[in-house]
Order: C-alpha cells, then sequence, then structure tokens
C-alpha cells in the first residue's frame, strides 16, 4: 500500500465505526503555556480530557501533523542516526470520550492489524501495565484477558510504569497503556531469537506501532491518583513506521514518504543513498529536518533566536551543517527539496501548497545566513588550532568549552568539531563539553520552572467559561476554581470562573485587566489568557470570601485603547492588500493598549510612497467612522464566501465570528474587541516597517492619543531645529548642508589624527621597554578607545615581539587596550586572556581576539597595577 492509502485506510476504518474524521491541528501550539509544539495526536483533545470543555464527539480518529524534538528516543543530535525516530511526523489516532474503553479498543486495533492491514498475527506483540506498589496500582489484568482472546500468551508480556503507564505531565489524566509491537526481522534472525525477548529492547526491527491509552485516574500535585468519573481512549500509531511494515522494507527512511526527497538529495550531492554511513546519516538527517521545517512555517512559525522559533532554526541549522560537512553543499540547497515534500504531502495538507513561496524564501534566507555563521565557526576553529600548535607543550585535545562555545554561538555538532579535530590529529574534551551543555540545560530547566497546585474545585466544572465581554464590561460572577502557581518566585493565583467579561489572550490581542470585587475583598486581575480552552484571571491575592461571589469589572480605558488598535490593525491589513496587493496575508500580530503589531507576507521592504499610501487609506477609513459589523455562528464557508481569510496555523471551531468594516473593504475572521464604529480609533501612526524574516515584513503604528503624542513629538523636535536655523528659509537644505559640511570636518580631523598617531606610535616605540625578549610598550594616553585602538594596530604591526598596553582615563571612565603582534600570537600569547587578567586592577572586566582587546572599568587608581601585572606574566 502507498502511504496515501494507508492513511485513508486507517480513517476510512474508524469513520466505519462511527468516529467523527477532524481535522489535524496546527503543529505549533498558541493556547497551552505547557507545549511548543503539538507532540501528540491528544493534544487538540487536552480540554476534553481536563473536563474543560463539553464533549461533541464521543468517538473521534485523525491524523495529526507532530514534532517532537526532546524525551525518550527524540533528542535532535540522535534523529537519522538510526532507521525509525524523527522530529516531525504523523501521528494516526482513535479517541474515546466516556464512550468505548478497553475491549473496542483492542478488538478493533487487532481487526484493522491483521484483517485491513493483513499483518503476520504471528509478527505482533502486545504489553500491559505490570502494575506499581507505589501508587498502588495492580496490573491491568482486564486489558491482558482482552488480548488472550487474540494473542498466545507468549506474545502477551506485562511492562513497567515506565513503558506502560501514560501521563500527560507531573499532572493531569493518566492511565494505564498497552502498546502493540511488530516483529519484521527474517525468519533466521526470529529462529535465533524470540521476539519477546527484544520487545522494548530499542531493536530497530522489533518497533512500537501503536500504542493504546487508557485514561482513567488524575495524577494531583501530591502524586497521588484520583478515579476519573469519566474513562476515555487515546491511542498512537506512528504513520511512517506502519507504512514501514506495510511496505515490506526494514527502515521508514526506505518508504515512499521519503524515498523521493532522498533521491533529490542524491542528485543535488551527486552522491548515491546505502553506500556510505555518514552521507546516509546526513541524507536522512535533511529528509526529516526539511518535513519539520516546511510544516512549521506553513503553520505560521518563522526560526527566530526564541522560544518555538528558535527550536525551528536548531532544526534547519542542523540539516544544513549536515548537508554541507558530508554532502559538500557550500550554497542553500532546502529551498530546492520543497517541490519533492509538496508532491509528496500536500495533497494531505494543502497549505504546504499555499504556502510554498514563503517556504521557499524563508528556507534560503536561513540557510544563507547560516552558512555565513558556519565559515565563522571554521575561522574560530582554525585559529584556535593555531594557536595551540604554537604552543610549546604542543596539547593534542581542543578544550571542551570551546567545543561548546563552537555548539551553542556558531550552532557547530560537536561530531562536526571532532570530525575537524581530527583532520587535524586532535581529540576534543568530551567531559568538558558535556558540562558546558549540562549547565546550559540547567539554566534553561530553571528559567522555566513553574510550581502549580492542585486546583481548589468550589463548584462543578466541564463546560466552558461563558465570555460576556463583547457586550458589557461587568458582571456578577461565581468562582468555580482556583490554583496557586509559582514562577520565577512570583506567587499568582489563577481563577476559573463560571461567566466572565475578562477577554483572553487570543489572535494577538492581549488579555484584558480589572478587578474581581465583592464586599469583603477586592482581586486585582493583572493579565487573562486562555489554556487549554479554560479562561484563566491571573490575580495577584489569594480569594478568600467566594461563597458571595463577585462583581467582575474590565478596566475600561485599558480595553477601548486596545479595541482601537485591534481595529486598527484589521485597517491596516486591508489597506496592506490594496496598496501592495493580495499576496499580503497576516503573520502574526500584537495588540495591546500602548501599540500594535502587524507582520505581513510581502518580498520586499515598502518604500516611503508605500508607507504613506498605507497610512493615508486607513486614517480615510478612520475620518468615514464606518460602523463594525459582526457575525456570530458561521459556518467557516459562510464566512469564506462573505471574503474572510482563514489563517494558517489557526485552528477554528465549528462556528467562527466575523468582524467587517465595510463588506467592500475589510472582512476578517476575529474573535476580538472592536471599536463600535471607527471614527473611535481617532488617529492612525506607522512608525516602523522592518524585514523580520525572508519573506515576511512588521509594522509598528500607533492610534489615538498615543498616535497624537508621537506626532506632537516630531513636531517638537522640528521646532527645536528650526529654531538653530532661524534665518534659513528651507531648514531641510539647512540641516543637509551642516551634515555635509560636518561629515567634511570630521575626515580632516581624522587625517590629521592619523597623522599625530604615527607621529607618536613612532616616538612610543622608541620609548619601549625591553622585558623578557618583548618589546613592552606601557603608557596613559589622551584619546578615546578607537583612536588607542588604531594606536595600538599601528603599533603591534611595527616589529616583531611588541606587547602593547594603552591606559586612558576618559569622564571618570577607564579603558585599557592590549594588543600583541602576530609573532606572538602564533607563540601562544592572547591579549584577551591579558586583558581578564589586568582589568581586574580597575574594578574592570573586557575581551576579545588573541591581538587586540579592550576593557572597561570604573577605578583609575588601578592603572598602575595594571600595568605592573601585564609586565609580570610576561615575566612569569
Amino acid at each position: 500500500m502507498r502511504s496515501p492509502e494507508i492513511r485513508k485506510a486507517f480513517l476510512d476504518f474508524f469513520k466505519s465505526k462511527q468516529h467523527e474524521i477532524v481535522p489535524s491541528a496546527p503543529i505549533v501550539v498558541k493556547d497551552d503555556p505547557t507545549l511548543m509544539f503539538t507532540n501528540a495526536g491528544m493534544n487538540q483533545f487536552k480540554d476534553l480530557f481536563l473536563g474543560n470543555s463539553p464533549v461533541r464527539y464521543a468517538r473521534i480518529a485523525d491524523t495529526q501533523k507532530c514534532l517532537r524534538v526532546s524525551g525518550k528516543h527524540n533528542d535532535l543530535e540522535e534523529v537519522g542516526h538510526d532507521t525509525y525516530h524523527h522530529t516531525m511526523f504523523e501521528m494516526l489516532g482513535n479517541w474515546s470520550f466516556g464512550d468505548y474503553f478497553k475491549k473496542e479498543a483492542i478488538d478493533w486495533a487487532w481487526e484493522l492489524f491483521t484483517v485491513v492491514f493483513g499483518i503476520d498475527k504471528d509478527s505482533l506483540y502486545a504489553t500491559v501495565f505490570e502494575g506499581d506498589g507505589n501508587d498502588g496500582l495492580a496490573s491491568d489484568s482486564e486489558a491482558y484477558q482482552y488480548w488472550k482472546q487474540h494473542l498466545p500468551e507468549s506474545n502477551i508480556l506485562f511492562g513497567s510504569k515506565k513503558d506502560n503507564f501514560w501521563e500527560m505531565g507531573d499532572t493531569g489524566p493518566c492511565g494505564p497503556c498497552s502498546e502493540i509491537h511488530v516483529d519484521i526481522r527474517p525468519e533466521e534472525e526470529k529462529k535465533k531469537i524470540a521476539g519477546r525477548d527484544l520487545v522494548n529492547k530499542d531493536h530497530p526491527e522489533l518497533i512500537e506501532l501503536w500504542n493504546l491509552v487508557f485514561i482513567e485516574f488524575n495524577r494531583l500535585a501530591d502524586g497521588t491518583l484520583q478515579p476519573l468519573a469519566n474513562k476515555h481512549v487515546d491511542t498512537g500509531m506512528g504513520f511512517e513506521r506502519l507504512a514501514m511494515v506495510l511496505q515490506g522494507v526494514r527502515s521508514n527512511y526506505d518508504t515512499d514518504i521519503f524515498v523521493p526527497i532522498i533521491e533529490s538529495i542524491a542528485e543535488l550531492s551527486g552522491t548515491t543513498y546505502h553506500q556510505d554511513k555518514e552521507k546516509d546519516i546526513a541524507m536522512r538527517v535533511i529528509a526529516d529536518h526539511l518535513r519539520a521545517v516546511a510544516f512549521t512555517i506553513a503553520d505560521g512559525q518563522l526560526p527566530s533566536n526564541t522560544g518555538s522559533g528558535y527550536v525551528i532554526r536548531r532544526i534547519l541549522r542542523r540539516a544544513v551543517r549536515y548537508g554541507f560537512t558530508f554532502l559538500g553543499f557550500e550554497a542553500p540547497f532546502l529551498y530546492r527539496l520543497l517541490p519533492v515534500l509538496l508532491e509528496q504531502m500536500g495533497a494531505a495538507f494543502p497549505e504546504l501548497i499555499v504556502q510554498q513561496k514563503l517556504i521557499a524564501e524563508v528556507l534560503k534566507e536561513e540557510e544563507s545566513a547560516f552558512l555565513r555563521t558556519l565559515s565563522q565557526g571554521i575561522k574560530r576553529f582554525e585559529q584556535q588550532v593555531r594557536k595551540m600548535k604554537a604552543m610549546d607543550n604542543k596539547p593534542d585535545v581542543i578544550d571542551g568549552i570551546f567545543a561548546f562555545e563552537l555548539f551553542d554561538t556558531f550552532g557547530f555538532p560537536i561530531d562536526l568539531t571532532q570530525l575537524m579535530a581530527r583532520e587535524q590529529g586532535l581529540k576534543v574534551d568530551m567531559d568538558g563539553f558535556a558540562k558546558g551543555l549540562q549547565a546550559q540545560k540547567s539554566r534553561s530547566r530553571k528559567a522555566a520552572s513553574v510550581e502549580a497546585g492542585d486546583w481548589v474545585e468550589l463548584a462543578p466544572t466541564g463546560r466552558e467559561t461563558l465570555f460576556v465581554g463583547y457586550n458589557k464590561l461587568e458582571a456578577k460572577t461565581r468562582l468555580l476554581k482556583y490554583r496557586k502557581v509559582v514562577s520565577k518566585k512570583k506567587t499568582i493565583f489563577e481563577l476559573i470562573l463560571d461567566q466572565t467579561p475578562f477577554y483572553a489572550e487570543s489572535g494577538g490581542q492581549v488579555g484584558d485587566k480589572g478587578m474581581l470585587i465583592n464586599d469583603n475583598e477586592t482581586l486585582h486581575v493583572v493579565d487573562t489568557k486562555k489554556e487549554n480552552n479554560q479562561v484563566v484571571h491571573y490575580v495577584l491575592e489569594e480569594p478568600k470570601y467566594f461563597a458571595e461571589g463577585y462583581f467582575a469589572r474590565v478596566d475600561r480605558l485599558n480595553r477601548k485603547l486596545i479595541a482601537n488598535n485591534h481595529s486598527a490593525t484589521h485597517l491596516l491589513h486591508a489597506a496592506l492588500r490594496k496598496v501592495l496587493g493580495s499576496h499580503v496575508e497576516q503573520k502574526g500580530s500584537l495588540v495591546a493598549a500602548d501599540r500594535l503589531r502587524f507582520d505581513f507576507s510581502h518580498f520586499a521592504k515598502m518604500s516611503d510612497g508605500e508607507i504613506k499610501g498605507v497610512e493615508k487609506m486607513v486614517n480615510a477609513r478612520i475620518r468615514e467612522n464606518i460602523s463594525c459589523q459582526v457575525k456570530e455562528d458561521l459556518r467557516l464557508e459562510e464566512a469564506s464566501a462573505m471574503g474572510a481569510m482563514a489563517l494558517f496555523g489557526e485552528k477554528y471551531g465549528d462556528k467562527v465570528r466575523v468582524v467587517a468594516f465595510d463588506p467592500e473593504y475589510s472582512v476578517e475572521l476575529c474573535g476580538g474587541t472592536h471599536v463600535a464604529a471607527s471614527g473611535e480609533i481617532g488617529l492612525f501612526k506607522i512608525v516602523s516597517e522592518s524585514g523580520i524574516a525572508a519573506g515576511v515584513r512588521r509594522i509598528e503604528a500607533l492610534t489615538a492619543e498615543k498616535a497624537e503624542d508621537f506626532v506632537g513629538a516630531q513636531l517638537d523636535v522640528l521646532k527645536a531645529i528650526r529654531a538653530h536655523f532661524k534665518n534659513q528659509h528651507d531648514v531641510l537644505l539647512a540641516v543637509s548642508n551642516l551634515v555635509e559640511q560636518e561629515h567634511k570636518l570630521q575626515k580632516e580631523v581624522e587625517l590629521l589624527q592619523k597623522e599625530k598617531a604615527m607621529q607618536a606610535a613612532g616616538q612610543m616605540f622608541k620609548r619601549a621597554e625591553i622585558l623578557g625578549g618583548l618589546h613592552l610598550i606601557r603608557e596613559k594616553v589622551q584619546m578615546d578607545v578607537a583612536q588607542a585602538k588604531n594606536l595600538s594596530h599601528q603599533l603591534r604591526n611595527m616589529g616583531k615581539d611588541v606587547y602593547v598596553v594603552l591606559a586612558l582615563v576618559n569622564a571618570g571612565k577607564v579603558n585599557l587596550v592590549v594588543a600583541l603582534s602576530d609573532d606572538l600570537v602564533l607563540k601562544g600569547m592572547d591579549a584577551a586572556k591579558i586583558i581578564k587578567e589586568i582589568s581586574q586592577y580597575i574594578r574592570g572586566g573586557g575581551g576579545g581576539q588573541a591581538h587586540l582587546a579592550t576593557a572597561g572599568g570604573k577605578d583609575a587608581s588601578g592603572i598602575d597595577k595594571a600595568f605592573a601585572a601585564a609586565g609580570m606574566l610576561v615575566e612569569a
């Protein structure tokens, strides 16, 4: 069976079992602070497992695009080295929410595998939970008995809590699970070792295919288990592994999911798959990572230096590194593989086709940037090797901290550093590297540490909080549950209400602030967010007098300013499409009280004329005072027919909300809050336009009083400039002439300073001390740091064995400059190390390169001590 047929057969089978087939959720998670990416099929149903939302369909099945870069078997640095682990993968799954349980889940799994897919019954093994004394749980005899109806007991194994008890996290829904493994080894291998002896032993040909999870408990913060009122089924099966089994191959990468991509990589690199181990790994890495990066970009996540964007950048750069190191790619190549991926997966995931231009542009730009970084890292490595070889003791081990610096700063995988070291006859201190890596991970864990208590439930939950904030900003409400959360040493309380006028952060719009009031206490709401479909109110005080309920009051001015900016964002989006073209699509936004930010697809910097045109169009719509028209509970097809665009990466329900400012101008799917008419916005002013990624631009803008304040401040600046040119009719021309005159004078000053520095350098060189065979120049100078660095460069190039230490004091600040001639650098001396050693005497610090380094400090009285220390380093 080809992979599209396998996917269809799975979904058709469960449709025949009365399951609702639902689309994949976006791979990037937006309303769950515990996750960056969808890493399992159950993620989009978390709110149902937690009881936060009513169950609409008791039976569901789907194929979900997932991403994993950490955890069991999912270390990013290991992907590509075996044949069956991935970053991005599809997870086929079926779910029951309080409907069927173990019997049906096991019977249907058996039917699908043996009847529909025709997998050999004798090759299948099932594991069941053996029980756990610490949790007071007996073995899962129920699942064992159901499996006995299909498998001999020799093919049913008991598994530990580690392998056969699934948990959503440290707290939350959990339960025993039953894994189905398949043995695809050749018959002669099966005769040597029984398959049961290889289950869960990481054998590449006896693999887990499907995990059936039986959710029946809730894990509390104190570690105890609480039985759930309703029992659920959550199953997940790796699509790529299933294809491997059904297509009779020994590797996921040999299925029709990956083969076309790998063949294209081989063709581009002029090599052949299955002929060289290192090249094979590189091709698997690239094939896997291409999918991961393309899918996340299509769902709206661009590579960046923070959060989920940082993870995507790491994955992309790892693919580039392997292509560069093992396949000889010295120019961008990933974007050239995109057409093959679209041919493979575009039909199942049309967002790839719609976003292909953006994906290609981002890939190409990111590759180009990283190849430049890689080149710098190689130069840094070569410089380190030269220093080592110039040392008297000729060390043969590269410092582990330096190896970690290459990994952390330049994106070098440790295996690339080891390869380059071997070529130079050197080794890498792996213990030192591991320490640096562990320290980084510890810092990350500490920064992300959150201690959340159990929910204190005061009333039955199980339905969504009713939002009443579109039409009113005050409402009576009851507290349903709350919990204490400690993060970064700050304590806050999370509250869930039965109804609320507070808007929860969503769609780029920040959450509301305000108060919850009753006769006995006032709780200050500092933020409102949506988490697992719950509206969570973050308050500073612990609720104590909750029996009488509360009066919820939203900060009116804050909401008004947010509404101004949100409506202005809609007008801006429409104007951009009118001025720049219909290719413009929203790629992200921030709607706050003090500003708005709008990211959009466009492949060139906007001209001043285009910016003015957009701004003028938005302000014209504001002056027209267009009424805001809102339509609730529309089907997505109805909204699309009205002209509303669905954004890729957003998850829409069965019913959507449409906001329009003139149906001929702006129509958008939106759950946010808006002005009643555009005239309320007052004024719109763009303050910046910039690029944030290949093919993505960003506009930042202000509205209402903030826009007035900005314009007023600019006019004040212009007024002050005019005051300096009282007799000038054309102030702009006067400023231009002044700048040009200043530029000429600056050039003349630089020329004079250079001549003066040459003379000073010659005189200073004559005054050099001879210490330890070196020309040591230690002097205090009257100049700025840039001039001192230029002087130091001239001195270090005036001969061999030149060692320069300059000190300067300006406006109470002390600076030191250390420079070394190239021959001293080759002998192992390092200006950066010297500056770190001597800068302590001026109560400062600094750094630089081996030939030149600088430091700043506070204590001028320590200059002489710094000079003395510099000399002692030579004598030592």
